[in-house]
């Protein structure tokens, strides 16, 4: 079989997860590719995503490295084994691989938490609000640039909007809500989307109001992806050269914490969206 060129974050965490069982169990790379019966760089391509894992060669993984966890074995199992060739796909080659990684990730997340400060989250913005937003961040692109991020945002929504929609979260602050990143029409038509998403029974949308003490902000945007088992979740953070997608123990709870916190000084949703209806006659 041959070596993928580009794994996908979804497949890099597999990846890391199979390494960090390696090294739970006290094993270096030769003890492990000796009692699998490969080579040592059969297992450095496993464990850097370079090389796919059948069912049946992961279940001889884990039990080599006596790991007894049988949901985490199994939703390893189901990472392995997933061929899901999803619309991300179509984006391939035209936009920057973490656009596609974030898409497959919320496809296979079990909810998905954010925090949002500055901007709209993502998957509240209507289309003239992302074009807006990708224009005025990017102004040396020409129009077919911003529209294919554009688009591809708009596709994003399935998992809030389609037929299975995953349980959402979100805190936003008053900031995101009365920065005016279009004119005054089309913030209203944002502001009532959100409103009209606030109402569904999957979906939950706090704010932060302006007039809350204590409040230092969560020092970016925050993404936290769900899963079955939570060691397998994922945070997604803005960072100088890119997104970051974080995943290890220390940095999970650490987010699970922040999120918790900012969403404890924020208003009830109800009180929620009473303060955006106020915001948006206003406008």
């Amino acid at each position: 079989m041959a070596l993928r060129r580009e794994p996908t974050a979804r497949q890099l965490r597999l990846a890391v997860e199979l390494r960090r069982l390696r090294e739970a169990a006290g094993l270096t790379n030769r003890q492990a590719a000796d009692l699998l019966g490969v080579s040592t760089a059969q297992i450095s391509q496993i464990e850097y995503g370079l090389a796919g894992v059948s069912e049946k060669r992961l279940r001889r993984i884990a039990a080599n490295y006596t790991c007894a966890e049988g949901e985490l074995i199994e939703a390893l199992v189901a990472m392995a084994t997933d061929r899901t060739q999803g619309w991300w796909e179509e984006y391939r080659g035209t936009l920057p691989a973490a656009y596609l990684d974030l898409a497959e990730l919320d496809h296979h997340a079990a909810f998905r938490h954010d925090v949002a400060v500055i901007h709209v989250p993502g998957l509240f913005q209507t289309e003239d609000y992302a074009r807006a937003l990708f224009a005025y961040m990017n102004p040396e692109f020409p129009d077919s640039e911003v529209g294919l991020r554009v688009d591809h945002r708009m596709r994003r929504k399935v998992v809030i909007e389609g037929p299975e929609p995953m349980p959402y979260e979100t805190v936003i602050h008053e900031a995101a809500l009365r920065i005016k990143v279009t004119g005054r029409a089309a913030m209203r038509t944002q502001l009532a989307r959100i409103l009209e998403m606030s109402e569904a029974d999957h979906v939950t949308v706090r704010v932060i109001p302006f007039a809350v003490d204590d409040f230092a902000g969560a020092g970016s945007a925050l993404v936290h992806l769900g899963a079955e088992v939570p060691r397998l979740e994922t945070v997604v953070r803005d960072a100088p050269h890119g997104t970051a997608f974080l995943d290890s123990e220390a940095q999970l709870e650490h987010f699970r914490k922040l999120f918790r916190r900012v969403k404890e000084g924020s208003l009830p949703p109800e009180q929620s969206r009473d303060l955006i209806h106020q915001l948006a006659k206003e406008l």
